[in-house]
């Protein structure tokens, strides 16, 4: 049984463990503190209340410096660690695949995120955590594109 920890977890279980419980008791914090839901994925459209009056902006402008707030956290808690780590100058943060893949497999996932009404960081911790009808079946799905996905570019032989 090790062994096959060993093989999902090369880090150990540890790292993996403790940062799961960090994320559960940040977003219990921000959602008992505030009594909003801690998902990344309506940032873009808050942000752009800043500068546009469209109705489908202004519906988040209540809440548009808390996600500002909220990503700025993401964004430099992930650089933070990246450099107290040796990441950046070890290069352990580089990736092979090219530029265009990265951008069109983000341009899916932003699709993906307004087509679903959610991220995975909404869906998955949050909807998850209250029971959310909807987001165990979001999250449910997430899964089963995603395995049937990988499986499919596999079968292809793509490669990074």
């Amino acid at each position: 049984m090790l062994e096959g920890l060993e093989a999902l977890f090369p880090n150990g279980v540890v790292p993996y463990a403790l940062g799961g419980l960090l994320v559960g008791l940040g977003t219990a914090v921000i959602y008992l503190g505030t009594g909003i839901i801690a998902g990344a994925s309506t940032f873009l459209e808050s942000t752009l209340s800043y500068v546009s009056s469209v109705p489908r902006f202004e519906r988040f402008a209540y809440s548009r410096d808390w996600r500002v707030t909220f990503t700025l956290g993401i964004v430099s808690g992930g650089a933070l660690y990246a450099v107290l780590s040796g990441g950046f100058l070890t290069g352990e943060f580089v990736t092979d695949v090219q530029w265009w893949r990265l951008l069109f497999g983000g341009t899916l996932v932003g699709v993906g995120t307004r087509v679903g009404k959610g991220c995975t960081s909404g869906h998955g911790v949050c909807g998850v955590g209250s029971r959310s009808t909807t987001s165990l079946v979001g999250v449910a799905t997430f899964i089963a594109v995603a395995i049937g996905t990988a499986q499919f570019v596999q079968a292809l032989g793509v490669t990074p």
